[in-house]
């Protein structure tokens, strides 16, 4: 399915270009026109909240009524699974269902955004959107990434305004105030904030190896990542010609990638000086009992190694042999380039000197490997580490240029390009660098794009669907918004309360058409569908399949089995297997890519969870057999099944009814029906060894897979 529609993108973009959209200078794109806050609508309804009135607005002209509020139990598993990704316990269940105060509910959206587990949630909509992986082939930063994960989670956390998340994250600072003046009369620079260095992980994470060295194709990275991410525009289709529809050029994209030429990778130890002293002796330990059995093997080993890579040479062509015999010093450039091009033929594997040694020495090296493994090596003394960028002042003094071929060791000399980005202003100052004042135009109040897309991404992780649909193009070919007024409102209300994400998460939790119900009265159902087939207009909640990590999560949460510790190193699936303990969240599994592997594990495939390698604004939502067999057949449910029966034994003190009426409640947080009491009474046959069936068939109910 996925690979059809990226032939699909690949076919549009071939098509001939609507008239004037791409070459018309003229052509304007709504999401740069300025945000002009308007008035909620009057009269329409009786809530207090403007969303509800915008809303009513649409029922209005779309000739609808809107379906009754959800229940009650329906509401708080709703917004419990939303804002933290986690089902309710019964405690909250019965703490919400007797509190009768008219803040009650909004007592409730209070408590989960401000719970640690909220940014765990929202961490892994934003990573998804900013392509966070644990492992993409060649990455450099990979060791530590996790830390950028953490830093994003912990951001969340503390509602750090949305200009400064996405400040930090281009330049590692939060403010645009970036140098001060001393007493004395000198500007220095303001110093970052330590733990503001892990933001930067955001751009390190595109740094990749290509043939033993930096590609230096992270700057590409970054134009598709930032303009998706934060533009709602993509600036990433003119790398390699003018954009087809959208009035952003090739020079475009070339001026931005040179606001990110100058950065490099820096490496960060993550240890104290002590700490740092203590490693060196460590290492000094290890290589100094590593050099007294070294010695013997490479005594041992070294006419063996001779005489095979004389061999080698000997095939090669004779000024091939006149350079690899040449000492290295005394190797001109070009020559060295030649012996290194040999090296792969000439090296000698330890498989390939092991079946030439005699049998007596074959012997005698084998003792001595097994007496180095048992000694270890320097990883073991090794410390934590982060990747970070930080400006390069040669690079910085290098010119940029257009790479039609989109490669950086192929430059076009005769098309150099200035730093910049689409839609600039006419002259920008790049006093204090270039990132930071894109940055500063990229997050400023008056740039109507910034908070357009940003609360149209909120919208979209509580509804399921943006008021705009293409949540990361907000470009001429994308459909216009269903709501434009709503989200213009939004986008307005974004910046007067400081860009403050928490309080635009209340404000639509808390609206009336965020409470609807998700069920249809059949009795009408056929008029409204006829009306708004597609529920556009939003006249009942809409029915969504979790995604992997809280299907994950409310397994676990059911068998009591779920450490809800926030931050640290991934965890593989695989790597789990045979190990006690309870599982982590789902937000913490390993993705990634390789060749050589399966790094997203089958089940975070199976419940479409993209590997990291490209953005993933909007994650698609298939109902397959793989999901169907994992929830019945697999290891992981077999085990959390168990356990949940054991739970329900327990808490239940052996009384089945009471078990039946406790494994609904963990599970959907409802009681059963009178019907399914019954059933499950009638499987159950009086044996509370059947309750691991019964908390099989719980996990296995639609009900538990969606949020209704």
């Amino acid at each position: 399915m996925r690979s059809t529609l990226r032939w699909m993108a690949c076919f549009v973009a071939l098509l001939p270009p609507l008239a004037g959209a791409a070459g018309d200078e003229a052509a304007e794109l709504w999401v740069l026109k300025p945000v002009v806050r308007p008035e909620a609508p009057s009269g329409r309804t009786v809530s207090s909240n403007p969303i509800d009135a915008f809303i009513a607005e649409g029922y209005e002209a779309g000739g609808l009524k809107p379906v009754g509020a959800a229940d009650r139990r329906t509401l708080l598993r709703r917004v419990t699974l939303d804002l933290v990704g986690l089902p309710p316990t019964i405690e909250e269940q019965e703490a919400f269902l007797h509190d009768d105060s008219p803040g009650a509910y909004e007592k409730v959206v209070d408590r989960l955004l401000s719970s640690e587990q909220h940014g765990v949630r929202y961490g892994r909509h934003w990573l998804d959107v900013l392509r966070y992986a644990d492992v993409d082939e060649r990455m450099i930063a990979a060791p530590g990434i996790h830390h950028w994960r953490d830093w994003v989670i912990r951001a969340l956390n503390d509602d750090l305004p949305y200009d400064q998340f996405v400040r930090a994250q281009l330049t590692g600072h939060r403010s645009k105030t970036r140098t001060q003046m001393s007493t004395t009369g000198v500007r220095s620079r303001i110093e970052a904030r330590p733990d503001d260095q892990f933001a930067l992980g955001f751009l390190a994470r595109g740094a990749v190896f290509r043939d033993g060295k930096d590609s230096r194709e992270f700057p590409i990275v970054a134009v598709e990542t930032v303009s998706t991410a934060f533009m709602g525009l993509t600036v990433g289709c003119a790398k390699c010609h003018d954009h087809m529809y959208d009035p952003i050029k090739q020079s475009d994209f070339y001026a931005m990638k040179a606001l990110f030429d100058p950065l490099v990778l820096r490496k960060v130890t993550l240890a104290t000086a002590a700490e740092v002293v203590a490693a060196g002796r460590a290492t000094d330990e290890v290589d100094k009992r590593r050099a007294a059995i070294e010695g013997p093997i490479e005594a041992l080993v070294a006419p063996y190694r001779a005489r095979l890579r004389e061999d080698r040479i000997a095939m090669l062509p004779a000024d091939v042999q006149a350079v690899i015999r040449k000492p290295e010093p005394v190797r001109t450039a070009a020559e060295q380039k030649i012996a290194d091009n040999y090296f792969p033929v000439l090296r000698i594997d330890t498989g390939n000197i092991e079946a030439t040694l005699s049998e007596a020495d074959r012997r005698t090296y084998r003792d001595l490997q097994e007496k180095l493994s048992r000694v270890g090596d320097r990883r073991g003394t090794s410390l934590p580490a982060f990747w970070t960028v930080e400006v390069d002042p040669k690079k910085a003094s290098e010119k940029s240029y257009v790479l039609t071929s989109g490669d950086p060791d192929r430059p076009e000399p005769e098309n150099e390009v200035a730093p910049g980005w689409p839609f600039a202003p006419a002259r920008v100052e790049f006093r204090e660098g270039r990132v930071e004042a894109f940055s500063d135009w990229l997050t400023a109040a008056e740039n109507p794009m910034f908070a357009r897309v940003a609360v149209n991404r909120l919208w979209q992780w509580h509804f399921g669907e943006g008021l705009h649909k293409t949540p990361s193009d907000f470009g001429i070919m994308s459909e216009s918004p269903n709501h434009p007024h709503l989200l213009d409102w939004l986008a307005a209300e974004f910046v007067a309360r400081d860009f403050r994400m928490k309080e635009i998460h209340r404000l639509i939790v808390t609206s009336d058409v965020y409470k609807l119900a998700s069920e249809v009265d059949p009795s009408r159902s056929a008029a409204e569908m006829a009306a708004d087939p597609e529920n556009a207009r939003l006249w009942h909640f809409p029915l969504r399949r979790l995604e992997a990590e809280p299907i994950w999560d409310a397994v676990f949460f059911a068998a009591r089995d779920l450490d809800v510790t926030v931050g640290g190193p991934s965890f593989d699936v695989g790597e789990r297997r045979g190990r006690r303990g309870p599982a982590r969240r789902g937000a913490f599994m390993i993705r990634g890519y390789a060749t050589n592997r399966d790094v997203v594990p089958n089940f975070l495939q199976a419940f479409d969870v993209d590997d990291g390698r490209a953005p993933c604004p909007l994650r698609t939502r298939t109902v397959t057999a793989p999901q169907a067999l994992f929830l019945m057949n697999s290891e992981v449910i077999d085990g959390a099944t168990a356990k949940f029966a054991e739970r329900l034994k327990q808490e239940s003190g052996g009384d089945l009814g009471v078990a039946v009426n406790l494994g609904y409640r963990v599970a959907v947080a409802r009681p059963p029906s009178a019907r399914e009491r019954d059933v499950a009474l009638e499987y159950l046959q009086g044996d509370a060894a059947r309750l691991k069936g019964f908390a099989w068939l719980l996990f296995n109910l639609d009900e538990f897979l969606y949020a209704r």
